[in-house]
């Protein structure tokens, strides 16, 4: 199990990154999404609650470049299903969990960012809280190895999830021209029980320049009911 404090603290730029895991009392579903930015562009952004779930914002409308792939909603919540991603492929798997496909079925439709030459992977979670019972998955579309010809996906399914154990998935391995996709399994986390010092730790974690917002969410698996902790580097 990797310490999450020293796999954000040894890198300046993971990018986007997705949290989900069980906290270690066993009580909770938790996820945390994080987005981070090198350009003033990506920079000029909060997150802003909406419904159950969250979009992202411009802080200053004026200076607002290009909305394309920058302005989504990263969560929304369809009935037990709480769907976490790094795009607007948020909303294409809520729609297709409302024409009944999976996970995997409703993001086959969909590929990397066009964004070259990093063609930004499109990563993604859904956690499923029903009757006492957790699950969730993680998902990942990625250029091979920059061919934008090719399209690689890759699903994990994590069933009756153990306490205290996560994964972590982000975007980009490090910093770099043309920044390098994330390569290999969501790495195995710690999940602790206290939502603040979670939150708290992410926050301090992620590089000063570079990170934007954070997201964090701790859902009670027995009752439904949860908690939401959103921080902004632009207030």
């Amino acid at each position: 199990m990797l310490s999450l404090e020293q796999e954000l603290k040894e890198n300046s730029y993971p990018g986007r990154g997705i949290v989900i895991g069980r906290s270690k009392d066993g009580r909770y579903a938790v996820t945390a999404y994080f987005i981070m930015g090198r350009s003033s562009n990506s920079r000029n952004r909060i997150f802003a609650e909406e419904g159950e779930g969250i979009r992202t914002e411009a802080f200053d409308p004026s200076k607002l470049e290009d909305p394309s792939l920058i302005i989504y909603a990263p969560v929304r919540v369809l009935g037990n299903r709480t769907i976490v991603t790094n795009g607007d492929q948020t909303d294409t798997v809520y729609e297709g969990f409302e024409k009944g496909l999976t996970f995997e079925e409703a993001l086959r439709s969909r590929e990397f960012e066009p964004d070259a030459p990093n063609y930004t992977p499109r990563i993604s979670g859904v956690l499923q809280v029903e009757n006492g019972s957790y699950r969730y998955a993680m998902s990942i579309l990625k250029s091979n190895d920059g061919d934008a010809a090719s399209c690689l996906r890759y699903t994990f399914d994590y069933e009756n999830p153990a306490a205290g154990e996560g994964r972590f998935i982000h975007t980009y391995m490090h910093d770099g021209t043309p920044l390098p996709s994330f390569s290999g399994e969501p790495k195995k986390v710690e999940i602790p029980d206290d939502m603040e010092a979670f939150t708290e730790m992410l926050w301090n974690s992620l590089n000063e320049e570079n990170k934007v917002s954070l997201f964090v969410r701790y859902i009670d698996i027995a009752t439904g009911e949860y908690r939401t902790k959103i921080i902004n580097k632009n207030q």
